[in-house]
Order: structure tokens, then sequence, then C-alpha cells
């Protein structure tokens, strides 16, 4: 039974045993908890167009990123509703710095690593989220207000490559914190909360609840998100 490991950039992830699985999925700057504890190169890594859109916890991200590789780097971009052109002109240097050209630029002046580059766009990754989720409408009526967080994204771009069986979900607690630095984005907001949680649990209910092969080592997902702990070996 093939089992990808879906790491989180949380701090202290609880991490399972090196016998439960066969290959690290790494979301934005988690490789460097992957790196920290030893864990394989990642097979694959979804990182977020806003990690080079030069918002403070972009920043850090790009520092804990920097010296890292993957064999499968996965652009993440924003999938925002429809701009009104007032919008987008004034939104223009983010658009930018947020597109796949300067997004890898910036990868490869941090030093980071790729073999092969994956640029889906907005609609690939909806309806992966649609697929995966049966086309359940109240999860997409969450996901066209607030899509799932990277980490999520992750989980799901592992779940369609048909590679692996059983999949754990490590270093995710669904709040801003990272394992590499304090994330500027709680002083900004007041709080711990990642505005991605509201989705991200109902899409992990939802994906337990049809594909039940989703596991944790984490504490916290298992009581948020209702998904089952990894069984003891």
């Amino acid at each position: 039974m093939p089992t990808l490991l879906i790491l989180g950039s949380k701090p202290d992830p609880v991490l399972p045993p090196a016998t439960e699985f066969d290959a690290v999925a790494c979301a934005n700057a988690s490789g460097y908890s992957a790196n920290r504890h030893s864990l394989p190169a990642p097979v694959l890594t979804a990182i977020s167009a806003v990690v080079t859109s030069g918002i403070g916890s972009g920043k850090q991200s790009m520092d804990a990123l920097s010296g890292r590789r993957t064999e499968s780097l996965y652009l993440v971009p924003q999938l925002d509703k429809p701009r009104k052109l007032r919008k987008k002109i004034k939104t223009l240097p983010i658009t930018i710095k947020t597109s796949p050209w300067y997004f890898r630029l910036r990868l490869r002046q941090a030093g980071y690593r790729w073999n092969r580059f994956v640029n889906h766009d907005a609609t690939f990754y909806l309806e992966l989220i649609d697929t995966l989720c049966r086309h359940d409408p109240q999860i997409m009526a969450l996901v066209a207000d607030k899509k799932p967080s990277t980490g999520v994204i992750t989980l799901l771009i592992g779940m369609s490559l048909g590679s692996y069986d059983r999949f754990i979900m490590s270093g995710f607690s669904f709040e801003l914190t990272h394992a590499y630095a304090d994330n500027p984005e709680i002083h900004q907001r007041g709080t711990t909360l990642s505005r991605h949680t509201p989705t991200d649990l109902q899409v992990l209910r939802r994906l337990v609840e049809i594909h039940g092969n989703i596991f944790t080592t984490e504490p916290a997902v298992h009581a948020q998100a209702g998904i089952p702990f990894l069984p003891p070996d």
C-alpha cells in the first residue's frame, strides 16, 4: 500500500515512523521541516503564488525554501473571483509578482530547485476539488468564498496522481503558525486562525467520508476535521 506523507509547515510536526510512508509531499515551505527532520526530498511540493508576492509571510517562506529541492513543483495560483478593470489595474503589481515567470525567477534566485514545473490554472484546481468531493454543492459554495489552504491542495494533488493508496497528514494545525518563523500575519490580524480553516475542515471531512484513506498524526487535525489517527503498526 504506497503511502504519501503530506507535510504541512506547522511547528513541531508529529511525524509517523519512517516505515509508515513511501514518499513525502510538501506544502509551501514545509521543505524546511522535511530537511530538519531528515525526511526524504519531496516527490512534489505545492507552493502558493502568494509566496512571491512580497508580503511578510511570503518573504519568510522564501528564506525557508533557500537551498531546498523537490522533484515536482506545483504553482498554486490565486483562485480569486473575477475582478473589475479598475481593481485589476490597482492590483497589477501583485499580479506580476504572482505570475508563473516571476514565481520561477524568484524561487531560483532563492536557491530552490526542482526537476519538473507544473503550472495549472485556477480552473484545474477548482475542478480537482469538485471531482474529489463528488460535486458537493455546499463544498463548492465554500470554495467560491475562500479556497482551501495550500496544505489541503497538496493532499488533493497527491490523491489525483493515482500512485498512492493512503495519505497521512502531519504538520497541520489550521493556524497561521510556521516552523521556521513567527508569521507577521498573526500580529496584523490579531488571531492565529487561518482564513482557510472553514473551507479546509469541510473539504477534509468530505474527503474522509468519500475515500476513507486519509489519516493523521496530529491531535488538532483529528479533533477538528474528524480525520482518524494513523493506526498503530
